[in-house]
C-alpha cells in the first residue's frame, strides 16, 4: 500500500502518472472517495500518462467512456446505478475481464463485482479542502 499527500491538481496528476507505470492490459482500478475528492482528476492524469489526447470528463451520465492511448482505457462511473444487476445489464463484465485498463468511479456501489486482484485508489479530502490523501493498494481495500 502506498499513500501520497497532494496539494494540487498537478500533484494528483503526478501520482497518477507514477501509478500508470504499474498497469498492464486488463487491470481494473476501483476508485473510492466522496464527491469532489478527485476521482476524475486522478483518471485525467492517468489518461494523459497513457497517451490519451482527448478530453477526459466524468462519465456520470454516459456511464462509460473509452479512450485510445498506449493501452486502451475505459472510464466508468457507476454513481447513478442502483444495483449490481444494473451494472451487469450494461455489460460491465466485458470491461472487468477484458483487455482494457478499466477505471471505475464509485466502485463501492458494485463492490461484489470488482475482481479480487483489482487496484484500489482511495482519495480523501482534508479539512482544509486543499490537501488530499491518495492511497493505492492492490487487492481488497484496506
Amino acid at each position: 500500500m502506498k499513500t501520497h499527500q497532494v496539494h494540487s491538481l498537478e500533484e494528483t496528476h503526478a501520482v497518477a502518472t507514477a501509478f500508470s507505470k504499474e498497469l498492464k492490459a486488463g487491470d481494473v482500478i476501483a476508485l473510492h472517495g466522496d464527491l469532489g475528492a478527485g476521482k476524475t482528476a486522478f483518471v485525467q492524469g492517468l489518461a494523459k500518462a497513457m497517451g490519451v489526447t482527448s478530453a477526459v470528463m466524468s462519465p456520470t451520465y454516459t456511464l462509460i467512456q473509452e479512450y485510445s492511448g498506449i493501452m486502451p482505457l475505459t472510464h466508468i462511473d457507476v454513481y447513478r446505478l442502483h444495483s449490481d444487476l444494473d451494472a451487469l445489464g450494461m455489460g460491465i463484465e466485458d470491461y472487468l475481464y477484458g483487455d482494457t485498463v478499466t477505471a471505475i468511479e464509485w466502485a463501492s456501489k458494485i463492490e461484489r463485482l470488482i475482481p479480487e486482484e483489482a487496484w484500489h485508489i482511495t482519495l480523501e479530502l482534508s479539512d482544509n479542502l486543499e490537501e488530499r490523501k491518495i492511497t493505492i493498494s492492490k487487492g481488497a481495500p484496506e
